[in-house]
């Protein structure tokens, strides 16, 4: 293992988890995928790895949102039952995806959350 490589994706995980509310998904797998390959493996345990690596980062990022008045408590109460069915019902999708084409999907979704978020209001 690499631990200097992982430690660099973890710390830019990290800021951009409580900077931007991303970190795991949109830097940690891709990171993963390019400075970590052969150590990670494919894009299936990037993501599993990079959700268990979101747990403790979003718990203290949301924490620090907190203190500063910025978590809406009723909206995290009425997205948490969805979110996490979602979660489940996205983790066992990946069962049924071949890995090739999940990283294809998971490509088509950055480039196109990419454009949206530059190009639209």
């Amino acid at each position: 293992m690499n631990y200097l490589l992982a430690g660099l994706v973890g710390i830019v995980g990290g800021i951009t988890s409580g900077l931007f509310g991303v970190g795991g998904g949109v830097v940690m797998v891709p990171a993963m995928l390019l400075l970590l390959g052969t150590q990670v493996g494919d894009i299936k345990s990037a993501i599993g790895t990079s959700l268990a690596v979101i747990v403790p980062t979003a718990l203290v990022g949301s924490w620090k949102h907190h203190t500063q008045g910025n978590v809406k408590w009723d909206v995290v109460a009425a997205l948490v039952p969805t979110a996490l069915a979602g979660g489940y019902l996205g983790a066992w999708l990946t069962t049924k995806i071949h890995a090739d084409d999940l990283k294809k999907m998971f490509g088509a979704f950055l480039v196109l959350v990419g454009c949206k978020l530059l190009f639209f209001k």
